[in-house]
């Protein structure tokens, strides 16, 4: 499957078995040469976590990174209507 993900002409693979991994905690470590993120989910009740995924980057990129995600971030908040369920009504009104 490809998809243009950025409106470019970036031609992106998203094979069919990818999955997405739910994260509780993000654990960040930068040196010179770059940034790692650990994402980790907890273990049941406890206080542990695990890490599902690791994901490096240079310094430039989690810089972009950062502006993209904070761009997204800040659109999607001012596009968001808020959706409630009407019981009594049995249906959604925004």
């Amino acid at each position: 499957m490809e998809s243009d993900r950025s409106g470019q002409g970036i031609q992106v693979n998203l094979p069919n078995n990818v999955t997405i991994l739910y994260s509780d905690s993000t654990f960040l470590t930068i040196n010179q040469y770059g940034v790692v993120l650990d994402f980790a989910q907890r273990v049941g009740t406890t206080n542990q976590q695990t890490v599902v995924s690791r994901l490096g980057m240079s310094k430039e990129h989690a810089k972009v990174l950062i502006a993209a995600l904070k761009e997204l971030l800040e659109k999607d908040e001012l596009n968001q209507k808020q959706v409630t369920f009407s019981p009594s009504k049995k249906k959604i009104v925004s």
